[in-house]
């Protein structure tokens, strides 16, 4: 008996991070094959993660683009990254937070890690592009764990703005579910070892105290803020929004009532959000985002 009950702990965490898994590659496949189409269009593709590509006058500041927890630079943006490079940006993408055994979803590795990582992709597009400052859009950990990077690995100064597409900035209840890791006895423990990347963006936990300890923002970066009031995976959604001087928090259905994205949709494929992303990158030529945004 005591055998028995010393491996429910791992049979629970098995089960969690199966069900995630196989929840999250039945969206990817469909994204994936998105992928894969556009890639066949020259058109659609030309100039994302261009090493070549050199920032006009009218887009100064390379986009570098962060994925979410259980995804990958690809199947994240496969829609905005062309959306931003027809527009004349230069576009870069990477994976951070893999783990070994683990192919295609990311994320899951220490977020402090991960941020130290997006640290050198900034270092090597300022390198390439001759840029002084990037922007940076996220989605879910991808809005976040960038302001690791500008708190304490000395981003900022490279860094105009930063844009969070449902991020997960003040820690997730998961509609609920993180309450297991208490119930169940040493899953916390567990998944920790296995994935830290699941446990340090739970509500409450010792990395998002750290994170938000002393102020959510620092001196000279912008940041704007997309929520979705349908986010089923950043709970509360209202946890995602910042405070302090230059943040703009924009809930999509403020926006359009009819907007119905929850947290995938909200950062891959919502045309409001794209709308308010790009407005953030180009302010200068600045459109409202409007329930026309999602059909234009």
């Amino acid at each position: 008996m005591r055998r028995h009950r010393s491996r429910r702990p791992f049979a629970f965490v098995r089960t969690l991070l199966a069900t995630v898994a196989l929840t999250a590659a039945a969206v990817a496949v469909p994204l994936e094959s998105a992928t894969v189409a556009a890639a066949a269009s020259p058109t659609v593709t030309s100039g994302w993660n261009d090493f070549r590509c050199k920032p006009s006058a009218a887009h100064p500041r390379p986009v570098v683009l962060v994925h979410g927890t259980l995804e990958n630079s690809f199947t994240n943006w496969w829609a905005f990254a062309p959306y931003l490079v027809n527009r004349g940006f230069c576009v870069y993408s990477f994976d951070y937070g893999k783990l070994p055994g683990i192919p295609t979803f990311h994320g899951l590795g220490p977020i402090e890690d991960s941020a130290a990582q997006l640290s050198r992709d900034v270092d090597r597009v300022l390198a390439s592009t001759g840029a002084s400052k990037v922007d940076i859009v996220g989605h879910s950990q991808g809005g976040m764990m960038p302001r690791y990077y500008l708190k304490f690995l000395g981003g900022a100064p490279k860094v105009n703005a930063l844009v969070g597409l449902a991020p997960t900035n003040h820690g997730t209840t998961l509609s609920g579910l993180t309450r297991l890791l208490d119930v169940v006895p040493g899953a916390r423990d567990v998944i920790s070892a296995k994935a830290p990347g699941l446990t340090q963006q739970v509500a409450g936990s010792p990395f998002m105290n750290r994170l938000n300890e002393g102020g959510d923002t620092v001196p000279g970066v912008r940041y704007t803020v997309v929520m979705t009031k349908y986010d089923e995976v950043a709970t509360p959604y209202t946890t995602g929004f910042l405070s302090g001087p230059n943040v703009r928090n924009v809930v999509l259905q403020d926006l359009c009532g009819i907007d119905l994205s929850e947290h995938l949709a909200a950062g891959t494929i919502d045309r409001l959000a794209f709308q308010e992303t790009l407005n953030t990158l180009d302010p200068d030529h600045a459109k409202p985002a409007t329930c026309a945004s999602m059909v234009s």
